[in-house]
């Protein structure tokens, strides 16, 4: 029997570590955490320094028991845990449940499940880091302090189901506030005048910048005509609407003559980006593939924790991908600048070394970067799924990127003054990339819109002083746009600029506000819903200090200080809980009254105003003098949907008989298809998602719904981790089988263009 038991969080880890540590270890996974606070009490003594009150779940039992078990026979106990503060709290836990000395037992981690990773790890023992558990301990105390007593006020003064967190109030805090933004903005009127220059074989675009040396901004048509009647004696206007804006094409009988009067060639560098950090990969995967923050990181974690299946042994992909460090190892540097070499060249190296700008970067030593930098992405194409090449080669790309010389931009301006009309400036840039650099390899996406169209023609080699001729003028009408809604990638990006939370919470945190209610999906865009306004109103007038951003920063600050030793876990937590949340808690229970979302109409039996009330089936609308009056009826927005739905799926043929039709009904759980003799006739069918309706579609379509050796009827039935296909008395019936990557991704591409199409 080995003489060391390592205690690892996942059990995806053990196997490979074990086999590089055997004979001498044996490696058990704790499934994560093994203590926690209790899920229905605060489980927190606020009168005793805080001290929290941790307890052994129900399905963590056997697990507890076996790692009691199997630490009493061996020699030593090894704590391996991966290093942030919430596993190394992981690894105090475990020393807890099995009275051992957090401050004496060996503690190990690594970035990278390699042997010499391991092994080196190993010769290095360390003990817990108290302050890192400590740190943590106050994040789990002050979180559930918030959860656990603002959150039954807002039952008790909204309604009943509504949730409060320290991260999660505030993020959709920043939602609603965009969306007032949004609501308040007011458009303004501008206008663009080109020209379409030609000299030779050559035709390019010009754009007035300039009058008498000061930038010209035109905000009317008026002030258009204005400029332009300096340059024409006579002008016809011809107003056409295209490219859903307005523009007015103005054309002359003779032509008129521009000439160059200044033209400049400088050389303009630029630097790649940092390796990715969480937060920096979760914005990039969702402007480039439109991956959701929480899909991001379960794809991540699956490169991290990747199996072989030719060996059935597993491999890691990629580093610990919750980290907010931009650190290459020197090794990870070394088998970059091999890799740019070999496929590039030397002139295309440069090493480089980045600084992570938060202060209290300490979750890992390393950015997220590929195991094994040697191997490209495209030797994997046969072995991982479709997202997990693409967030691979996204990882590959922006760290050998990150370690390749500057890209020169050759930028080109020419001024040109018409003849008619000397005191303007027109101006033409040019952008021509002279040596690629880190471009060849990556080139970061934005979040931007932007108005202007790409010229894609090409400039002419052009003298001071040459004469061109612009053949035709346009004025381009615009109006500017109001701030475009959060995304997950925007909203991320806010959240790590405000510092509020870490980014290994900014996946949850945005599961939860959509889980929630607080927040819908539009498309790719983050909507408040009612219930946000009406929440957030509640809380920034009673919780004012929670809800400041400087003050969740600051919290933020306070959880690095108690981490470095600067200040103790009880004195934080105190000054947060007398100083501020107490107080609050008092004054609203007191003082707020009972918040009613109006409809903004009468009720049409006695004339009292409605009001909108929830229950378990979702929202509806009743009157303000319940019980005296009942009148209820449904929002307008479910209505419209209803009637979709009805118009959809009703009048068509019931499956359980030809003599009844399909009837669209709502119950607990939202609408339902029923037969229209329900419930006498039992029959109900569930209204399929767009995604649902197009899988079946293609499966059909290839014949994959009837088993080819059996002539079994298949169906797609739903596992807790993806659909499969199924006999359709499965498990009567044990056929099934996995449903085809081609299908996936025809089935993604058909909604993708949909989206397109609903968008467009």
């Amino acid at each position: 029997m080995a003489k060391n038991l390592v205690i690892v969080e996942s059990p995806s880890k053990w196997k490979t570590i074990e086999k590089f540590l055997w004979p001498d270890y044996k490696v058990v996974a704790s499934m994560w955490h093994i203590r926690d606070l209790p899920k229905k009490s605060l489980g927190v003594d606020v009168d005793n320094n805080f001290a929290p009150e941790y307890w052994v779940s129900d399905d963590k039992k056997k697990t507890a028991d076996s790692l009691k078990k199997l630490a009493k026979s061996h020699k030593e106990v090894w704590i391996a845990t991966d290093e942030d503060r919430e596993w190394e709290a992981i690894g105090w836990h475990i020393c807890k449940m099995l009275d051992l000395d957090p401050t004496t037992v060996k503690r190990i981690a690594f970035h990278e499940i390699t042997k010499k990773a391991i092994t080196e790890a190993v010769k290095k023992p360390k003990h817990i880091n108290i302050d890192l558990v400590d740190a943590q301990q106050a994040r789990r105390v002050l979180d559930r302090l918030v959860w656990y007593k603002v959150s039954p006020i807002l039952w008790k003064k909204i309604r009943k189901g509504l949730s409060a967190g320290r991260v999660q109030s505030v993020a959709v805090k920043l939602i609603v506030e965009k969306e007032k933004t949004i609501k308040a903005f007011k458009p303004e009127e501008s206008w663009k005048i080109s020209v379409q220059l030609s000299h030779g074989k050559y035709t390019f675009a010009s754009t007035l910048s300039k009058i008498n040396g000061k930038v010209k901004k035109l905000k009317s048509e008026e002030d258009v005509m204005k400029v332009l009647s300096t340059m024409y004696s006579s002008i016809e206007d011809i107003k056409t609407w295209e490219n859903k804006r307005w523009f007015i094409s103005l054309t002359k009988d003779e032509s008129l003559d521009f000439k160059l009067v200044d033209a400049t060639k400088k050389d303009s560098k630029r630097s790649p980006k940092a390796p990715f950090t969480t937060s920096t990969l979760q914005q990039e995967a969702a402007r480039k593939f439109g991956f959701s923050v929480k899909q991001t990181m379960m794809v991540a974690q699956k490169l991290y924790e990747w199996i072989d299946l030719w060996n059935g042994e597993r491999q890691w992909l990629i580093t610990y991908m919750r980290t907010d460090s931009v650190h290459l190892s020197d090794e990870a540097k070394g088998a970059a600048k091999t890799m740019i070499e070999k496929l590039y060249g030397k002139e295309y190296h440069k090493s480089r070394k980045y600084k992570t700008k938060s202060a209290g970067a300490q979750e890992a030593h390393e950015a997220i970067r590929p195991v094994d930098i040697t191997k490209l992405p495209s030797e994997f194409k046969n072995d991982l799924d479709k997202n997990q090449l693409k967030l691979l080669t996204l990882i590959w790309n922006r760290t050998v990127s990150s370690q390749m010389e500057d890209a020169v931009v050759e930028v080109t301006t020419f001024n040109f003054s018409p003849t008619s009309a000397e005191n303007q400036l027109w101006v033409t840039k040019w952008e021509v990339i002279k040596f690629e650099g880190f471009m060849k390899v990556y080139i970061e996406w934005t979040d931007d819109i932007s108005d202007d169209e790409e010229d894609t023609s090409v400039l002419p080699d052009l003298k001071v002083w040459d004469m061109l001729t612009g053949k035709s003028l346009s004025a381009n009408q615009a109006f500017s746009r109001p701030p475009a809604r959060y995304t997950e990638a925007s909203l991320v990006k806010k959240l790590e600029q405000e510092w509020i939370g870490r980014p290994s919470t900014y996946a949850p945190t945005i599961s939860t506000i959509i889980d929630r209610g607080y927040i819908e999906k539009d498309k790719r865009y983050l909507a408040p819903t009612d219930t946000a306004f009406t929440v957030t109103e509640f809380l920034e007038k009673y919780f004012e200090k929670m809800m400041d951003y400087k003050f969740t920063s600051i919290v933020e600050q306070d959880f690095d200080k108690i981490a470095a030793w600067d200040e103790k876990y009880e004195t934080m937590l105190g000054r947060f809980w007398d100083g501020t949340l107490k107080k609050d808690l008092l004054k609203a229970d007191e003082n707020a009254e009972k918040v009613v979302e109006k409809v903004g109409k009468p009720c049409p039996k006695c004339g009292e105003d409605l009001v909108f009330k929830y229950s378990k089936g979702g929202k509806f609308i009743g009157c303000s003098w319940y019980p005296e009056c009942k009148h209820i009826d449904q929002p307008e927005e479910e209505k419209n949907a209803l009637d979709a739905l009805k118009a959809k799926y009703e009048w068509k043929p019931c499956p359980d008989g030809v003599e009844w039709t399909i009837v669209v009904k709502t119950g607990r759980y939202g609408p339902f298809l029923a037969s229209s003799e329900y419930p006498k006739v039992k029959w109900i069918g569930k209204i399929k998602t767009d995604k649902e309706e197009i899988l079946e579609a293609i499966l059909a379509e290839k014949w994959l719904l009837v088993d080819e050796e059996t002539g079994e009827e298949m169906v797609v039935k739903n596992s807790r981790r993806w659909p499969f296909l199924a006999a359709k008395n499965y498990p009567a019936v044990k056929i099934a089988k996995n449903i085809p990557k081609d299908v996936w991704a025809e089935v993604n591409a058909k909604l993708a263009e949909k989206a397109e199409a609903q968008e467009a």
